[in-house]
């Protein structure tokens, strides 16, 4: 009797258990893995990549260094670094509307 009591128990956890990673699963997406797909939107890097990131947007300007300090400010902030080297901020919306004390774009 004890053997029974002892293999329903574990049929129960055992059910307990996938349905709780069939639930899971569900609530993130495609086979439990949440990413973003759009490469450029916001929260699209993480902080290891804004290096990478800000060194493609600032390649082309004569002002390297100062563009490097604030792109990866920005980008630790908002996590994301907007696509080509000048312009296109509307795809980071925290990238875009984060201005200076006197009113500027803080974000290059």
């Amino acid at each position: 009797m004890a053997m029974v009591k002892f293999s329903a128990a574990l049929i129960l956890a055992l059910i307990a258990i996938s349905m709780l990673q069939v639930t899971v699963m569900a609530s993130h997406g495609h086979g439990g893995h949440h990413f973003n797909t759009n490469a450029y939107g916001p929260g699209s890097l993480k902080s290891f990549q804004c290096p990478s990131q800000c060194t493609r947007r600032c390649s082309k300007t004569q002002y390297h260094k100062p563009c490097m300090f604030f792109c990866q400010k920005c980008c630790r902030k908002c996590l994301c670094v907007p696509p080509g080297f000048y312009g296109n901020k509307a795809v980071c919306p925290c990238y875009n509307n984060w201005k200076t004390k006197e009113g500027g774009p803080k974000c290059p």
